[in-house]
């Protein structure tokens, strides 16, 4: 499943951000929740693709300086999580200090996972990306 769209949510003051419903049914099995590092966001990834993004970080050797950092960054500010019956998941105290949410939160497709923002962080971003996915693109 690829996971596509922006979508606008309002988290609550336990810290409970609900999942787009047509995305429930892929995040059943686990979720594991890590920093969006460098972006100061939260990603959201089924099992199954954080277990392909994790053997990327261990490609480097952890006898290696940036195997280590790699790995110790990485791992340590992952989390698992579940979601509740009504389609939500805890963003554990850390994570919602990482990312600086707040009440409004967008949730965002990444294809192979969502990104959890607050929304000004992300409309900040959003406008500074849009200038570098164009030259990317081709388009200036």
């Amino acid at each position: 499943m690829l996971f596509l769209g922006k979508h606008e949510y309002a988290m609550d003051d336990r810290g409970r951000v609900p999942v787009p419903p047509r995305f429930r049914e892929a995040l059943m099995h686990g979720i594991i929740l890590t920093q969006g590092t460098p972006d100061r966001c939260i990603r959201a990834y089924p099992m199954d693709e954080f277990e392909k993004t994790a053997a990327i970080y261990m490609t480097e050797p952890i006898t290696s300086p940036a195997g280590r950092v790699m790995r110790r960054n990485f791992f340590s500010g992952a989390y698992p999580a579940e979601m509740d019956r009504q389609g939500r998941v805890l963003v554990p105290p850390v994570l919602r200090s990482f990312a600086g949410l707040e009440s409004q939160v967008v949730v965002l497709g990444t294809g192979d996972a969502l990104e959890i923002w607050n929304t000004a962080t992300y409309d900040a971003a959003a406008q500074d990306d849009e200038g570098e996915y164009r030259q990317t693109l081709g388009s200036e």
